[in-house]
């Protein structure tokens, strides 16, 4: 164990730049790129989420579509909606929020939308595309992470990675990713034998398994890049407070860590920047520039 804690790492910061980057890029393209939203129901922390998605998408230069639907709109409705901002020449990403309602298919839902459209890079096409090696529309959060690293360490290749959890969403995308820099990549999870030791060898450990400070300290090699895609909220402490925590047991893992993304303030604030990223993306390729 070393003395000095490790290097944090400042997800709003890069956010930030990769932001500014984009609204100085956008004035010179041309066109104006547009970010579709759909939000079905009225559950809280979506709504926190899409006005912050909109407020941001707006700031760097580009249009914002938000439709906002009643948590009765049928499953018809929805997609049919869908299918009208893939016609939309205006719109170039599409973001359902999810979660939806209970009666509609979320499944069929991010199936209907178009896969040059599809910013959210759940879409099968994009999922195939990243699984090839070709050119595809990636999950924010992982894209988020990727950059994080690179921006750390430049090139990755030759390192070790250890991903915890196997999700559509973060863990197998990352691992593509992950791959496609020339780490070597194992995919851990819930029912992998020995998981500290597997842990142990990573150069670079990513946790999006979903459980509070599981990963400890004493998992981590020393000097190891940690990012942590965990955000969980702990029930109130005996003063009635609850706090935000990852899924790595940040007090003990910095001690040995090289470096390491805080919960909150480190992966959390990339993936809307990545998905502005995206729609720019999209939009250039859309259009063949």
């Amino acid at each position: 164990m070393t003395d000095t804690l490790a290097r944090r790492i400042d997800g709003k910061v890069f956010a930030a730049g990769l932001r500014a980057r984009l609204a100085a890029e956008i004035p010179s393209l041309g066109f104006q790129p547009g970010l579709a939203v759909v939000l079905v129901g009225e559950d809280p922390a979506s709504q926190v989420y899409v006005r912050n998605k909109a407020q941001q998408t707006v700031e760097v230069g580009m249009r914002s579509f938000e439709h906002k639907l009643p948590a009765e709109t049928t499953e018809a409705e929805v997609l049919a909606l869908v299918a009208r901002l893939n016609a939309d020449p205006a719109v170039d990403g599409i973001l359902v929020q999810l979660p939806l309602p209970k009666h509609i298919d979320a499944d069929k839902v991010l199936l209907t939308i178009d896969p040059a459209k599809d910013v959210d890079g759940f879409h099968p096409v994009n999922a195939g595309r990243l699984a090839t090696g070709a050119n595809a529309l990636v999950p924010c959060t992982p894209l988020g992470c990727l950059m994080l690293l690179q921006d750390l360490h430049g090139s990755l290749a030759g390192m070790e990675a250890v991903i915890v959890g196997r999700s559509n969403i973060v863990g197998k995308p990352m691992a593509q990713l992950l791959l496609k820099a020339d780490c070597t990549v194992t995919i851990a999870h819930s029912r992998s034998r020995d998981l500290p030791a597997l842990c142990r060898r990573a150069d670079i450990l990513v946790a999006a398994v979903g459980r509070p400070e599981m990963i400890r300290g004493d998992w981590i090699k020393p000097g190891a890049t940690v990012i942590d895609v965990g955000i969980n909220r702990l029930p109130p402490d005996a003063s009635g407070k609850s706090r935000l925590v990852g899924d790595v047991a940040f007090a003990e893992a910095e001690k040995l860590a090289g470096a390491i993304t805080p919960v909150p303030g480190g992966v959390g604030p990339m993936t809307i920047a990545c998905l502005l990223h995206n729609t720019v993306t999209a939009a250039k390729a859309r259009r063949g520039v």
